[in-house]
């Protein structure tokens, strides 16, 4: 069907302070997402998620517990994605809620959301939305089908 097409594995990390939820989106975006990116050959999913934090926060970080797996398939500019989401506790020394939270590379931002409150963020994947706050609670093995087109 899609003769080129790949399946994407991203790292992403939950990381809650006071009860509020660092979230990454694009300048250009109203989406937003959960910070971390792509799982490089020969790198584990907590280093891949360590080494973007770097990039894009310029910070150190510690990925911690496994929380689950959202897969996610959608299309974005006419062309299909599929991607696998492997989350994890997420720790950042030294950031709060209240400050700004600079972004190192200049296409991206960041912001602390309610966690509570992530239907008004726009957070992508969906079932996100709704399973963060549930993995925090009941962390480890969680897998969640996001896929758009079965909509």
């Amino acid at each position: 069907m899609y003769e080129n097409a790949n399946v994407e594995v991203i790292a992403r990390g939950v990381c809650v302070v006071d009860g509020q939820l660092l979230l990454c989106h694009g300048k250009r975006s109203a989406l937003s997402y959960l910070p971390g990116g792509h799982v490089e050959f020969r790198e584990t999913a907590r280093q891949a998620l360590v080494r973007e934090i770097r990039e894009e926060l310029g910070r150190d970080a510690e990925a911690g517990r496994f929380l689950g797996c959202c897969e996610h398939a959608f299309e974005q500019k006419g062309v299909p994605h599929a991607e696998i989401n492997l989350v994890f506790e997420l720790t950042i020394p030294r950031l709060a809620p209240g400050a700004p939270v600079e972004a190192a590379e200049e296409w991206i931002g960041f912001r602390w959301q309610p966690l509570d409150q992530l239907d008004e963020a726009a957070l992508e994947p969906a079932p996100l939305r709704k399973l963060v706050a549930e993995w925090l609670q009941s962390p480890g093995g969680h897998f969640v089908s996001g896929d758009a087109w079965e909509r």
